[in-house]
């Protein structure tokens, strides 16, 4: 197999590129990642020489078709991602989340060539803290920031290429990842460094919002078994049916940081911050015999917390930058 991974340095991306080359040895695999602030090669630097990388953007129509007409199967994770950049600048997420996106889809087109879309639970919007419903494959789309809303712009696109021109194309909705990778900037590894710095975790709002987690692994090896087994034009939704407020996420990691379980100061909430995200897998799990192998959130934090105790030289050179910008906005 012949596959292209977009956005193969980020964090998601960059652990799939680790587990499809253990899984699927004789894959010939090649990265386009345009290198922005949340891609780093060095993500990739221990399978270096098992992978054709090509430092470019989802952007550029004419590269995105010749490496697409060189592949048997695209796998999208190219996306910008932050919620918080959203709001302060929506055009990069406009330009690379919808734009980047249709010009795979006409090549894909084109070429004939399979595609995965990576897509996140957060173009559902968000549900009450009491409300006992769980994200499906038949929720509306009720997006609340300018990442969210371009992602729901990106699905939509794939479901009308698949309609309208017969592109062979599935999706996939994952709740929030954790694990080896993660930007420093994103919620559980900020805590993990500022602790390890020596500096108490912030928290927004009261912290009661609530996540439903999933081990980055865990997500990947879906993705596995939908380019496997699922079917052209469906819709799967990913997740380890792991919800957790941010109260209890920093607890979790200071206890296994030896810090009190209350050192921690709350701070002023972001514009639009969602209340409460659940996936119900059960598509997943019923028709593709899919499996989380974190089936301890705890578990999955200890290995997430000795990566990156493990792996300063990685993040450190992150951290300084990631950090005035939070103190820029107060948070």
């Amino acid at each position: 197999m012949r596959m292209l991974v977009t956005g193969g340095a980020g964090f998601i991306g960059a652990n799939f590129v680790h587990q499809t080359l253990d899984r699927l040895p004789g894959v010939e695999l090649t990265v386009l990642d345009a290198l922005t602030y949340a891609g780093d090669r060095a993500s990739l630097a221990a399978v270096e020489d098992r992978i054709t990388f090509v430092h470019g953007s989802v952007t550029d129509a004419a590269l995105v078709d010749d490496l697409v007409s060189r592949s048997d199967t695209v796998v999208h994770f190219a996306a910008e991602s932050h919620n918080d950049n959203s709001v302060a600048q929506p055009w990069p997420f406009v330009e690379t989340n919808i734009v980047g996106t249709y010009h795979l889809l006409t090549s894909v087109r084109r070429h004939d060539v399979r595609l995965h879309h990576i897509s996140t639970d957060e173009v559902f919007g968000d549900l009450e803290l009491d409300d006992p419903a769980r994200f499906t494959e038949h929720t509306a789309y009720n997006p609340s920031s300018p990442y969210s809303s371009t992602k729901a712009g990106a699905d939509l696109l794939v479901r009308a290429w698949v309609r309208s021109y017969g592109v062979r194309a599935t999706i996939s909705n994952c709740s929030n990842n954790y694990g080896p990778f993660h930007h420093v900037e994103k919620f559980i590894p900020r805590q993990i460094t500022n602790i390890i710095d020596g500096v108490r975790p912030k928290i927004y709002g009261t912290g009661r919002n609530v996540r439903d987690w999933i081990h980055v692994d865990d997500h990947n090896s879906a993705v596995l078994a939908i380019l496997e087994r699922g079917r052209i034009g469906e819709t799967y939704l990913i997740g380890a049916e792991c919800e957790v407020d941010n109260l209890t996420v920093v607890a979790e990691l200071l206890e296994l940081l030896d810090r009190p379980r209350d050192w921690f100061d709350l701070v002023s909430d972001r514009p639009g911050h969602d209340l409460r995200y659940a996936i119900d897998p059960g598509k997943l799990r019923a028709e593709l015999d899919w499996k989380p192998s974190y089936t301890s959130f705890r578990d999955g934090l200890a290995q997430t917390v000795d990566w990156y105790r493990a792996n300063e030289a990685w993040w450190r050179p992150k951290k300084e930058k990631t950090e005035r910008r939070y103190a820029e906005l107060g948070r």
